[in-house]
C-alpha cells in the first residue's frame, strides 16, 4: 500500500476509535506510526522516532507538574473558597462567580479540567443550598473552565499554540484565548440570563453564615509565590515554559511544600500520551506526504466561503465523543495553511480559531470529561440522569452554535 495513503487511513482509524472506543489513542498512534514508518514506507525506527514532539511533552508534563503541586497541597482550593467567600449571601451572583474562579483558574495553568474537578463539587453543593438549578452550575462551571482553557500557559493552550506554530501561525497566542473566551462567555451569557428566570428572589439571597476559612499554610504561600513568579517569567521576560516550570516545581519539593509521589500521580499522563503519540503519527504522515491526502479529503466539503463553520462543526462532532486536546487540535491544526491552498481561498488563522472553538465548545457533554465530572457531583440518581440528558443535548447543540458562531465571527477575530 501506498506510505501516505497508509497514514491518512492510520490518522482516521484512530480518530474513530478515539470517538468509539476507551483505548490511549496515542498508544495505538504510536504503534500505528512504527508500522507505516518501518514496514510501509521503508523508513528507520529513528527516524519515525524523530517526529516525537520532544518539546511539547516537557511543556506539558511541566506545566501539569507545577499545578499538580499546588493542587496537592491544598492552594488552588483555598483560593476557590476564598472567592466564593466574597459574595457574602447574594447567590444570584453565585453562577458568575463559578464562571470566572473556573475561568481565571484554567487561564493561568491548570486546564479546564482540573479547574472543574477542583471548582464543581463545591459549586454543586452550594448550588443546591441556594436553590440553583443543576443545569445552570455545571454549564458555568464547565463554560468558565472551558474558557480560559486556551491561554498561553495552559496545558491545552500549548498543545494548540504550538501545532500552529509548526504550521506558521505562530505569535497568535492571546489570539487564540480571546477567541475561545468570547465565544464561551456569550453562550454562558445567554444561558445565565435564560435560566435564571427559574431562581426567585428568596431564592437569589440567604443570610446563611459563611464557611470560616483556615489561613494559608507555610506551604500554600510559598506555592502561590512560586506560581506567581512563573507567570510573570513567562509573560513578561519570556522563559521558556516547560523548563521554568520545572524549576519551579523542583524549588517547591525541596522546600518540602507537596509531597512528589502525590503530585507525579496527579500528572494526566494519559493524556500526554495522547497527544504526543498522535503528533508522532502527524509527523510521519508529513514525511510520507499523508498530510496532502488528509487535507484534500477534508478541503472536498468546505469552499472558502464556508469553511470555518464547516471545519467547526466538523472538528466539533469529533470531539463530542473524542478528545480535543489529544486529538483534534493534533490532527486538524496542522493542515490550516494546505486547508486554504486546497480549497483555494480563506485565511489559515481564522481556520485554526474556528477548529479551536469548534472542538472547545461542545465539551460540556456528558460524554466528555468535564460534563462526566458534573453529573458525578451530583447526588440524587434521579436528578443526574436528568442532568445528563440536558448536558446531552446541549453537548450537541454547541456543535451547531460554534459553527455559527465561528462562520461569523473567526475571520473579524483573526484579522483583529
Amino acid at each position: 500500500m501506498n506510505p501516505a495513503l497508509a497514514s491518512v487511513i492510520a490518522l482516521l482509524l484512530a480518530i474513530i476509535l478515539s470517538m468509539v472506543s476507551r483505548l490511549n489513542i496515542g498508544l495505538l498512534a504510536i504503534a500505528l506510526a512504527w508500522i507505516v514508518g518501518v514496514f510501509l514506507a521503508g523508513m528507520k525506527a529513528e527516524a519515525v522516532m524523530a517526529g516525537f514532539p520532544a518539546t511539547l511533552f516537557l511543556t506539558l508534563t511541566g506545566v501539569t507538574l507545577l499545578f499538580a503541586c499546588a493542587e496537592t497541597n491544598g492552594t488552588l482550593q483555598w483560593l476557590a473558597h476564598r472567592a466564593v467567600g466574597l459574595l457574602r449571601g447574594n447567590h444570584r451572583l453565585l453562577p458568575l462567580l463559578f464562571f470566572m474562579i473556573a475561568m481565571v483558574l484554567s487561564t493561568v495553568g491548570p486546564g479546564a479540567i482540573a479547574a472543574v474537578a477542583l471548582i464543581v463539587p463545591m459549586a454543586m453543593a452550594m448550588g443546591e443550598r441556594a436553590g440553583l438549578p443543576h443545569f445552570l452550575t455545571a454549564l458555568m462551571v464547565a463554560m468558565g473552565a472551558n474558557a480560559g482553557n486556551l491561554s498561553p500557559i495552559s496545558a491545552v493552550g500549548v498543545i494548540a499554540n504550538t501545532k500552529m506554530a509548526e504550521a506558521g501561525m505562530g505569535g497568535n497566542e492571546w489570539k487564540v484565548w480571546f477567541a475561545n473566551f468570547i465565544a464561551h462567555a456569550f453562550v454562558a451569557a445567554v444561558a445565565y440570563w435564560f435560566l435564571l428566570r427559574k431562581i426567585t428572589k428568596e431564592q437569589g439571597r440567604s443570610k446563611e453564615a459563611m464557611e470560616t476559612q483556615a489561613p494559608l499554610t507555610r506551604p500554600q504561600i510559598l506555592t502561590l509565590v512560586f506560581v506567581l513568579a512563573w507567570i510573570v517569567g513567562v509573560l513578561a521576560f519570556k522563559l521558556n515554559i516547560g523548563l521554568s516550570a520545572f524549576a519551579a516545581v523542583t524549588l517547591l519539593i525541596v522546600l518540602q511544600t507537596t509531597e512528589e509521589t502525590q503530585a507525579l500521580k496527579k500528572v494526566p499522563w494519559g493524556v500526554i500520551v495522547m497527544v504526543c503519540g498522535v503528533s508522532l503519527l502527524i509527523a510521519l504522515m508529513e514525511k510520507t506526504g499523508g498530510m496532502d491526502h488528509f487535507t484534500t479529503l477534508i478541503a472536498k466539503i468546505g469552499t472558502p466561503a464556508t469553511i470555518n463553520g464547516v471545519i467547526a462543526f466538523l472538528t466539533g462532532v469529533i470531539s463530542t465523543y473524542s478528545s480535543t486536546s489529544g486529538v483534534v487540535l493534533p490532527a486538524f491544526l496542522p493542515i490550516a495553511p494546505k486547508l486554504v491552498q486546497q480549497i483555494g481561498g480563506g485565511d489559515p488563522l481564522a481556520i485554526a480559531l474556528s477548529i479551536n472553538v469548534g472542538s472547545s465548545i461542545v465539551d460540556v457533554s456528558p460524554l466528555s470529561t468535564l460534563g462526566a465530572l458534573c453529573i458525578a457531583t451530583v447526588s440524587e440518581p434521579s436528578e443526574a440522569k436528568i442532568l445528563f440528558r440536558q448536558l446531552l443535548f446541549w453537548g450537541f447543540a454547541m456543535t451547531v452554535v460554534g459553527a455559527l458562531f465561528s462562520q461569523l465571527f473567526a475571520g473579524l477575530l483573526a484579522r483583529a
